[in-house]
């Protein structure tokens, strides 16, 4: 599996009130939540996120709430990935659980820019800044984990079981 796409760069701390506002969570339907995606800290960011696009941030990427609608709306946005130097646990265990992929690591968080492209091998981990020309090693994916995420999530892969 692989991934390619512009980035868009967010700091530390990026919270779930952030990533999907408190306001629009009497939604749960995706397309929904994902015109409301980032909108807080960057209030144009479903204008310009392509499906395909890539999150770049730096430590605990997704703390604050348990809900799984930020990893929705992040998805449903088209994000393909996002990148971080640590998430919180429990965005990282919901972004697994709908199919969302993640992967940390700090040499990518620090060295990829807002704007550039990227592309990521899930099998082997590797993140490749084809702005810059310069590679990352971030942590594969156990092949369990990839085929929950090809199956667009835990459920979707129990059912197809």
């Amino acid at each position: 599996m692989k991934a390619n796409g512009r980035v868009f760069k967010f700091g530390d701390n990026v919270d779930t009130d952030v990533i999907i506002p408190a306001r629009y969570l009497n939604s749960s339907d995706p397309a929904e939540l994902a015109t409301h995606c980032m909108e807080d800290i960057d209030k144009d960011f479903v204008k310009k996120v392509s499906k395909g696009d890539i999150i770049v941030a730096a430590k605990n990427f997704g703390c604050g709430s348990s809900r799984e609608h930020a990893p929705i709306a992040i998805k449903a946005a088209g994000v393909s990935c996002v990148i971080a130097e640590t998430f919180a646990r429990i965005f990282y265990r919901n972004a697994i659980n709908i199919g969302l992929p993640i992967i940390e690591c700090k040499e990518a968080s620090e060295g990829i820019d807002e704007g550039d492209e990227v592309e990521i091998d899930f099998d082997s981990g590797i993140i490749y800044n084809k702005t810059k020309g310069t590679n990352y090693k971030g942590q594969p994916f156990p092949e369990f984990m990839q085929k929950i995420i090809a199956a667009e999530g835990l459920v979707n892969y129990i059912n197809q079981k």
